[in-house]
């Protein structure tokens, strides 16, 4: 059953623990840049929940909590706590990005490739596997993380409202803790990105450059004063890169060069299609975001106006990506990405269009597997493409 949640403990007991970090100097109790409770709200963050979180019956609610999903068990552990604010069923499309990312580089060895025989090097194989691993690290639990945990600190206040059960609002975790973790997973994301600059042997530190940019994306789009999630075009696009280009730049970093636009453009066209996935996201919460002024696109547009803006992006995108590689001598490839855009299309058709509000989850579920591996064969393609012929 879903344990009794008591209110936040006061930030006071906190600060000895916590005194290494960067703090406002105005402001004795805020931890900069990410303001306290008391500093930048009256509203108390001690809401009680209710009785029920609406856990999931199957059997499956401890997984939720540990996944930061919708109907999950309540829990006093405190690193199950911290863990399910990381939200790690978000980690997925990083790790997925960095994959493609050194798909892309061409330069990714096998520990023993099976469709290669000069691909066979088992120490270099065992090597790369490892760089892999830590990038994937990098753009999952810490930098993925640091941008859920950092999210729902500045959404606690709605969270208060609407989600009360929540980790932050209902006090399952103090604010000390938050902005420790906050802290923790921010700075060793960037510590493991200059450690793989190194071990790359980079005379520029790209990984971290990269980190840098995505960790300040991330900062912005929940952080007031531009708070970009609050604009449709904005905060959708700035989610569809954080999943798409910055991973897929971090992992083609570590094992490869950035030195040709296509390794900019083709990331970014599929960025533009993630800002297509990510208006699904906002297909249900319309008529809330509209009350709390969000300038969702379905706000802006209306659903007809949006579920088209969305099917659009997320085909022309493809379309113009599987042009390029046919124009590049690619026609396999090209006719691979047509393949698998066939049945997204299908899809559209079928869920999306017809009651984006009521078949979302069921269009997310059967067209982003197709979506994805079209990501992977675009990468795979890259990497195998001869570009000095």
């Amino acid at each position: 059953a879903p344990r009794s949640y008591t209110g936040l403990s006061s930030t006071v007991s906190q600060q000895s623990s916590l005194s290494m970090l960067p703090t406002n100097s105005n402001e004795d109790r805020s931890f900069y840049p990410f303001p306290n409770a008391e500093s930048s709200s009256n509203l108390r963050l001690d809401a009680k929940p209710p009785q029920s979180n609406e856990e999931v019956a199957d059997g499956s609610a401890d997984l939720r909590q540990l996944l930061g999903v919708k109907g999950a068990a309540g829990t006093e552990d405190i690193w199950k706590i911290r863990l399910q604010l990381t939200k790690p069923v978000t980690w997925i499309p990083l790790v997925w990005g960095v994959m493609c990312g050194a798909a892309a580089s061409g330069n990714y060895h096998w520990i023993w490739n099976p469709f290669d025989p000069n691909d066979r090097n088992v120490m270099l194989g065992l090597e790369d596997t490892a760089k892999g691993f830590v990038a994937m690290i990098l753009a999952g639990p810490f930098l993925t993380g640091y941008t859920q945990t950092i999210n729902d600190w500045y959404d606690r206040e709605i969270d208060a409202i609407n989600e009360p059960y929540r980790p932050i609002p209902s006090g399952a975790i103090s604010e000390g803790q938050v902005i420790f973790q906050i802290w923790f997973l921010l700075l060793g994301g960037l510590g493991i990105a200059y450690g793989l600059d190194v071990w790359a042997g980079h005379d520029f530190p790209t990984v971290l450059a990269l980190s840098i940019f995505g960790s300040w994306v991330s900062y912005i789009y929940s952080a007031p004063p531009l708070k970009l999630k609050q604009n449709g075009w904005a905060g959708n696009y700035a989610l569809g890169c954080s999943y798409i280009s910055l991973p897929w730049w971090c992992g083609q970093a570590v094992f490869g060069e950035l030195d040709r636009p296509v390794y900019f453009v083709l990331p970014i066209l599929y960025s533009i299609a993630g800002l297509g996935i990510a208006i699904v996201n906002d297909f249900k919460s319309v008529e809330g975001d509209r009350q709390l002024g969000l300038n969702s696109l379905p706000v802006a547009f209306g659903i007809d106006g949006a579920k088209y803006i969305c099917a659009g992006s997320v085909t022309l995108t493809q379309l113009g990506v599987a042009a390029y590689l046919y124009s590049i001598g690619e026609s396999t490839y090209a006719a691979v990405l047509l393949g698998l855009l066939l049945p997204q299309i299908y899809f559209q058709a079928t869920l999306l269009l017809p009651d984006p509000v009521a078949n979302d989850v069921k269009y997310q579920a059967q067209s982003q597997p197709f979506f994805v591996f079209g990501i992977l064969a675009t990468a795979l393609c890259l990497g195998h493409h001869d570009f000095t012929a």
